[in-house]
């Protein structure tokens, strides 16, 4: 049997032909990608920063005066409101005190009383010169004497009543009571024993307190504080509250108040502001994350997010020239802006960027670029 032979050229050729035809049907599907285009636009510029959660008031609950705590009224933890009765310190010693006081206001009347008698029965006598001026002078000075002995014993008697008051301990606002840190038969209104027995906050509202930095504090202030003749505006703007679970707190707040000075300490200024609470979800004492614009950028560069490559702790893009070669550039981001990045340097307005592909292509490769819009992205 005779065995056909493959000219050693044809077969060459063709195996050249069979890899050029893969490559280019390769190439032709791998080089297309869609890519963007760098906008500019005005964008605000927002951050973070943690904060601590107060109620909108948070009074604290005093033994006005000492003695042992006979009985609490209230259950810990719970609403009260003002008015109510919290404590009950033992009443004896204040009582015995406005019984004393009112026995020496008794017996000032009386002497009162015989003071003015006496001066009624002299004041003839001294008409008619019965008797000298001195004596009349002596029984006016008694009584005047007497009217003050009343009056002070009349504010001894009040403050006497004013203390056996002080026993009963009452609510001074509605709120949410706390932990009481005095029992029943405890000794209290004198350190070491408790002083502050308990606090109520109020939480229909709660105050929430954060810290900018001396940089983030003057661009705030230029961009939304006014300093006019009424004193300091503050240029409403909403806040955003991010609770321990990472959700998004349903009510925006709005800041009520600038500190008067920088801390030298930790070069920190206090900001506070106030956030509804309707439902009672926030405590005081909680921490959350405060979301605000710090800042409003008129002519700021974005590219969408995924254009990005994070690599060790730099980012990179991937820029299409006009003649389609890919260059991997080095950009530095400034912020977050939804679903986009703020570039602060590394691209230009207008200049091409692929938005896939990024980990199959290389600097120096040929592309064909697909510019599409951000607004028609699948995010």
């Amino acid at each position: 049997m005779k065995r056909k032979h493959i000219p050693l050229l044809s077969l060459t050729c063709y195996l050249l032909l069979a890899s050029c035809s893969e490559k280019t049907v390769t190439e032709t599907a791998t080089t297309q990608f869609k890519a963007v285009e760098v906008i500019e636009q005005k964008v605000p510029i927002f951050k973070e920063f943690v904060g601590q959660v107060y109620g909108k008031a948070d009074i604290p609950i005093r033994a006005r005066v000492d003695g042992f705590v006979e009985k609490l009224h209230f259950l810990e933890g719970t609403s009260i409101s003002k008015g109510q009765l919290l404590y009950s310190i033992d009443d004896n010693p204040f009582r015995l005190n406005v019984s004393r006081e009112e026995s020496i206001l008794s017996e000032a009347n009386v002497n009162l009383v015989n003071a003015e008698n006496e001066l009624a029965r002299i004041e003839p006598l001294v008409a008619i010169n019965a008797i000298s001026k001195r004596d009349l002078d002596a029984a006016t000075a008694r009584r005047d004497a007497s009217i003050d002995a009343v009056k002070a014993a009349e504010a001894n008697l009040n403050l006497a009543k004013l203390n056996l008051s002080y026993a009963q301990i009452r609510a001074p606002i509605s709120g949410i009571i706390g932990k009481t840190k005095a029992k029943e038969g405890e000794y209290v209104g004198k350190s070491p024993n408790p002083v502050i027995l308990n606090t109520i906050s109020k939480t229909d509202s709660v105050v929430v307190e954060f810290f900018l930095n001396e940089k983030d504090y003057i661009t705030f202030y230029k961009q939304f504080i006014r300093d006019g003749e009424e004193g300091i505006n503050l240029v409403s703007h909403p806040l955003e509250l991010f609770l321990a679970d990472g959700e998004k707190f349903p009510y925006t707040g709005k800041i009520t108040f600038l500190d008067r000075n920088v801390d030298p300490g930790t070069g920190t200024i206090l900001i506070q502001s106030i956030f509804p609470n309707p439902d009672g979800l926030i405590r005081p004492g909680q921490f959350a994350r405060v979301k605000t614009v710090v800042d409003i950028l008129e002519q700021a560069l974005l590219v969408p997010q995924r254009c990005v490559v994070e690599l060790q702790g730099f980012y990179n893009v991937f820029a299409v020239g006009d003649d389609g070669l890919v260059t991997k550039k080095r950009v530095e981001i400034l912020a977050e802006f939804q679903d986009l990045f703020v570039i602060a340097s590394g691209l230009v307005k207008g200049e091409k960027i692929l938005l896939e592909g990024l980990m199959a292509v290389q600097s120096g490769q040929k592309v064909t670029p697909e510019i599409v819009q951000f607004n028609t992205l699948n995010q």
